[in-house]
């Protein structure tokens, strides 16, 4: 089973290098938002690299070196998960005078009021744009999408395979049972902004994570992306609770968290 350590080793992993959901706990830098990064058959890929991504794989120990990233996935263009997306395509692609590495991103991504910039479009080999239920691959490392998810701009959910295991990424979303099967999977990574649901605002709560969990009983589950109300609350408190209550593994990501496998 994936287990939480705080130095890198060698080998398949992946490495939380921020857990702030929405505006104010990433601009108040409450929580780093520097994304997920993932390696995986010497494939390394890096999951939503928002502000301060850069400087959160520099203060990782060892460091993480963005030039040897293979790919960036944006699972949707809001601030917190694409802030640093130009840095971080100037970092794979070596100031962009190496073209390698692929973007995926939704289409709203790169439309009129792109979150790439028009000097960084041609760094990386290709920008492939993400569909609902599709299946994409770079190097070792394949991934699925899921259906698109009920947020503000358009918005997918991943799942991908770590040895013997299936991890999947529940990307910002509203509530929805439509969503679910596609996350039936061993590990379960969920965004959990709000502590209480909020009608009118599509993101989970954390009583939503509670029923999202309790449906799937996945081997483990790993809240992240937390805004305020969630920080508040103690995030790694009401992981254990919830984990002694329902008999599931659910931990709380911190910061710099890393799963072995």
């Amino acid at each position: 089973m994936a287990k939480a350590i705080k130095k890198d080793k060698s080998g398949d992993f992946i490495k939380f290098l921020g857990t702030a959901g929405a505006r104010f706990v990433m601009i108040k830098q409450l929580r780093a938002s520097g994304g997920i990064w993932v390696s995986y058959k010497g494939t390394n890929v890096l999951i939503d690299p928002g502000p301060g991504s850069i400087v959160r794989c520099a203060a990782s120990i060892p460091k993480l070196d963005p030039s040897k990233l293979d790919a960036i996935i944006l699972t949707h263009r809001h601030l917190d998960h694409s802030g640093d997306i130009n840095v971080m395509i100037e970092a794979m692609t070596e100031g962009g005078f190496k073209k390698r590495g692929t973007v995926f991103c939704p289409s709203d991504a790169i439309k009129e009021d792109t979150v790439i910039l028009k000097h960084a479009m041609g760094f990386p080999e290709r920008i492939e744009i993400l569909e609902a239920n599709k299946k994409y691959k770079v190097g070792n490392f394949e991934f699925m999408t899921s259906s698109r998810h009920i947020h503000p701009v358009e918005t997918y959910g991943i799942k991908f395979r770590m040895g013997k295991q299936v991890v999947s990424l529940l990307a910002d979303t509203k509530y929805s049972e439509e969503l679910l099967d596609f996350y039936r999977t061993d590990i379960l990574i969920i965004c959990v902004v709000f502590f209480d649901p909020r009608p009118g605002i599509d993101h989970l709560s954390f009583f939503d994570a509670e029923e999202i969990i309790k449906r799937l009983k996945p081997k483990k589950a790993i809240l992240t992306h937390f805004g305020m109300t969630m920080l508040a609350s103690k995030p790694h408190i009401k992981a254990k609770e919830l984990s002694g209550k329902i008999n599931i593994d659910v931990v709380a990501a911190y910061d710099g968290m890393k799963l072995e496998f």
